[in-house]
């Protein structure tokens, strides 16, 4: 049975009620640019997104994108930084805190009207004072339609890469859509996920019957993979990256060959100290290797103000679900990025 409590508006409805002003459109448009010129291979920046596990609360995702704002005009010419602002959090067993989207308050009940409109202001308010536009991921693919004119980046998760709303939706994405390889680590599903993405599609979109032309930035993110006890298996390494670039090359009809590398959940076995240890490994085998760099496109990193975690809101930019790196090794971390560009 299904219980009718808050009636949520049509997306067209709340983007006209609150709108990206144009100034920061002009903004977004140019950081666009930007990324999709690293996943097309032309430029040798690489793409950088970090930030925090799960937005859960405006004013120290705020603070932080403002700092990284701050960052990336040292390292501009060498990184595309994108502020992870993720809206929507996947639960293992299906019950928990789901993110912003839907609980723009973690210790109170549901509220997905107020969650659209409170995450609505908090991109436009980022884009606005740290002139950068955001990434999150499409755990719902309806739900998508209510920021498509605040993203710059877009991930399939790990639980989602199979599913096929989720490769139909991001067919109809202009943007760069990192599509992760599934829990279970295949390759095979992940590479045939970004060929759905990148082919034109035809299905059923908020009321409509809607037809799609392809998303040619589609690519694939390793995120490490577990066994059949749940044990965490890293997948970052040259050997498998390898073979994804071997993959791509069995499928000449892909475009845009592209590999981003999520330095914590699998990988890092969720160890979040370890994620500096990753991004090094991967950034001593870009110099190793020219094909290894030239499918690397860059990494995934979740950081916050403060490091770890904690189970309620009471550290200002501490993360309320994984843990992460803090603003400091951070910091020293993108500037060892830019370095080894």
């Amino acid at each position: 049975m299904f219980e009718q409590q808050i009636q949520i508006p049509s997306a067209e409805e709340i983007l006209q009620n609150q709108p990206l002003p144009p100034e920061l459109a002009r903004i977004k448009r140019g950081r666009d640019s930007l990324a999709k010129d690293v996943i097309a291979g032309n430029t040798d920046k690489l793409l950088v997104i970090v930030g925090p596990c799960s937005a859960h609360e405006s004013a120290p995702v705020l603070e932080y994108v403002r700092r990284l704002g701050e960052l990336n005009e040292k390292v501009k010419d060498k990184l595309v930084l994108v502020p992870r602002i993720y809206t929507n959090k996947p639960r293992s067993r299906g019950v928990g805190y789901k993110g912003m989207f839907s609980q723009p308050d973690p210790e109170n009940k549901e509220n997905i009207l107020k969650g659209i409109r409170t995450i609505r202001d908090l991109h436009i308010r980022a884009i606005g004072e740290s002139g950068l536009s955001a990434a999150d991921e499409m755990l719902y693919p309806e739900n998508y339609a209510y920021v498509e004119d605040l993203l710059t980046y877009i991930a399939v998760g790990a639980r989602s890469s199979e599913n096929q709303m989720h490769r139909l939706v991001s067919s109809g994405i202009e943007l760069p859509v990192g599509i992760k390889n599934p829990t279970g680590g295949s390759l095979t599903v992940m590479l045939n996920s970004v060929y759905a993405a990148q082919s034109p599609q035809v299905f059923k979109y908020h009321g409509w019957q809607v037809a799609t032309q392809g998303n040619e930035y589609a690519h694939a993110v390793l995120r490490g993979m577990e066994d059949n006890s749940g044990t965490d298996i890293p997948n970052f390494h040259y050997e498998t990256v390898m073979r994804v670039l071997e993959g791509y090359g069995k499928r000449t009809e892909l475009r845009h060959p592209a590999v981003i590398i999520d330095a914590n959940h699998s990988n890092s076995g969720k160890q979040f100290r370890q994620q500096i240890r990753i991004v090094e490994e991967v950034l001593q085998n870009r110099l190793f290797d020219a094909d290894f760099k030239r499918i690397v496109k860059g990494f995934m990193i979740e950081s916050f103000l403060v490091e770890g975690c904690q189970k309620h809101d009471i550290v200002f930019g501490q993360s309320i679900t994984d843990p992460c790196l803090g603003w400091e090794d951070t910091e020293r971390l993108i500037y060892e990025i830019a370095e080894k560009a």
